[in-house]
């Protein structure tokens, strides 16, 4: 078969650079991923009073992106399986490029509405395929905290947004008369601002564009499609040339078995797989974990501080979350998986408890709660928010991992979908306090869920990880016969 890829010299020589590159590049796609979902927060309510929208647009405005990220997700999984990992994220870069665009200068609510449906299809591409991609290009001792780095790099997003908002919005008051006090410059800059909030993410999204043309396509799916040549000196620059060797006879072994659909997922092992990763996914966001980025500032106004306040702590709490995903990064691979989850899990469990006896308390002081909150986005942080993107993209056999990514990145982007749409109207029933209880038993579960699910996966080679499933598979088969 012709190398479609050959164009690019590679020489046979290990290259840690090589993977720190393809690494930090695919990260870029967890970046947009978080500066997308979280730019919105300081839109909201310039875009509602500029076109005069009900709650219900209100509330369609802020969830349209999620839609989309539901259907990128859903589609991201086949795509990548079919045309490459590589090939699919420069896509999904495109999108949001055209969605930021798009955003800047919309002359009605319904083109604002489909722009952010189109980097809601940018999003859910990128958190298929971009922890998939680096999964498959990291060599095996240090694969987790690859993958987490894209974790990271969500945060790193997130708090990105939350600055370039108040930039651009500072900038509009420092300068009200700015570029002569009229045309596109002055409405898309000062007098409708929100407009330069949505365009500063072209900025990475066309560097996340360029860069992806820098890197290769992922081994594991160059060999998958029979371009063994190409990926051997891929892996040669990654692992060395002996562990090369071994490393692509497994592969080739792996890809051997018989299979290839996902009615393997079906089989007694990976069915095991299919649920473990379902169930990160919907307890995942189970958590709350959204429902503090997205309504952070309700919650602290509903404890007791004002808006100015409430922002503010917003930002500290984002920064505790910046620096605990930072330890988890630096301790998955030597601590693993499953401790960091479990016993993390145990501790966002316990801080769910303490904060809503603190709401049920009503002459508290609202410093505990920021206290309780910040320990709270802190074991998060530390537990599932690291690990969830790590396991995903280890625990599928190669041939079908981008369609099975597909599936629990689906449930992930639903979940996140019902949670936030269900919260405020949820709280307004039964009170804050019994919310955070409700988030506290569904932690619990998981918890019990997780540790008779997950396997722990470090330091082992993907095609090692698959074998444990089919060990599964055939100690399954062998108690039913």
């Amino acid at each position: 078969m012709t190398d479609l890829n050959s164009k690019a010299k590679v020489v046979s020589t290990r290259s840690p650079f090589l993977v720190a590159k393809v690494c930090m590049v695919a990260s870029l796609g967890g970046v947009l991923f978080g500066f997308d979902t979280a730019v919105i927060s300081g839109t909201v309510g310039m875009v509602e009073a500029q076109f005069e929208l009900d709650k219900i647009e209100v509330g369609w405005f802020g969830s349209s992106a999620l839609i989309g990220a539901i259907i990128g997700s859903l589609v991201s999984g086949s795509l990548g399986d079919k045309y490459g990992r590589r090939s699919i994220l420069i896509v999904s870069a495109v999108l949001f490029f055209f969605s930021a665009l798009g955003s800047t200068l919309p002359s009605s609510f319904g083109l604002l509405i489909v722009a952010r449906l189109i980097g809601g299809l940018g999003i859910g591409i990128a958190s298929v395929l971009a922890p998939l991609y680096i999964s498959e290009f990291s060599p095996a001792k240090i694969r987790g905290r690859l993958v987490a780095l894209y974790q990271m790099s969500i945060v790193i997003g997130i708090l990105l947004a939350y600055f370039s908002n108040w930039g651009v919005l500072n900038h509009a008051h420092v300068n009200p008369n700015g570029f002569g006090g009229s045309g596109t410059m002055y409405k898309i800059m000062v007098s409708e601002v929100w407009r330069a909030m949505f365009g500063t993410e072209m900025v990475p999204a066309l560097l996340f564009f360029l860069l992806l043309w820098t890197i290769p396509e992922s081994p594991r799916w160059l060999i998958k499609e029979g371009y063994i040549e190409r990926s051997t000196r891929i892996l040669e620059r990654v692992n060395g040339k002996l562990s090369a060797n071994a490393e692509l006879k497994n592969i080739l072994e792996a890809l051997s078995q018989k299979g290839g659909s996902l009615k393997e997922l079906a089989k007694p092992g990976f069915k095991k797989a299919l649920i473990a990763g379902l169930g990160l996914s919907v307890f995942g966001q189970f958590t709350g974990v959204n429902i503090i980025v997205y309504y952070g500032p309700d919650i602290l106004r509903d404890a007791g501080l004002n808006f100015d306040g409430a922002l503010k702590f917003q930002v500290a709490i984002g920064l505790i979350n910046l620096v605990f995903t930072a330890l988890a990064l630096w301790k998955i691979d030597s601590w693993g998986r499953r401790p960091l989850l479990i016993w993390g899990m145990l501790s966002v469990c316990l801080s769910l408890v303490v904060i809503g006896v603190l709401f049920s308390v009503p002459s508290i002081s609202s410093i505990w709660i920021v206290v309780m909150l910040c320990v709270y986005m802190a074991s998060l942080a530390f537990s599932i928010n690291a690990v969830i993107w790590v396991l995903l993209g280890e625990i599928y056999p190669t041939r079908i991992r981008g369609r099975a990514m597909s599936i629990v990145t689906f449930a992930n982007w639903g979940a996140n979908f019902g949670t936030a749409f269900l919260f405020p109207w949820f709280v307004s029933v039964i009170g804050m306090n019994a919310g955070f209880f409700v988030f506290a038993s569904f932690c619990f579960v998981a918890t019990v869920f997780f540790h008779g699910m997950i396997p722990e996966t470090k330091g082992k080679t993907l095609e090692e990880i698959e074998q444990h499933w089919r060990g599964q598979e055939l100690k399954e088969n062998k108690l039913i016969d």
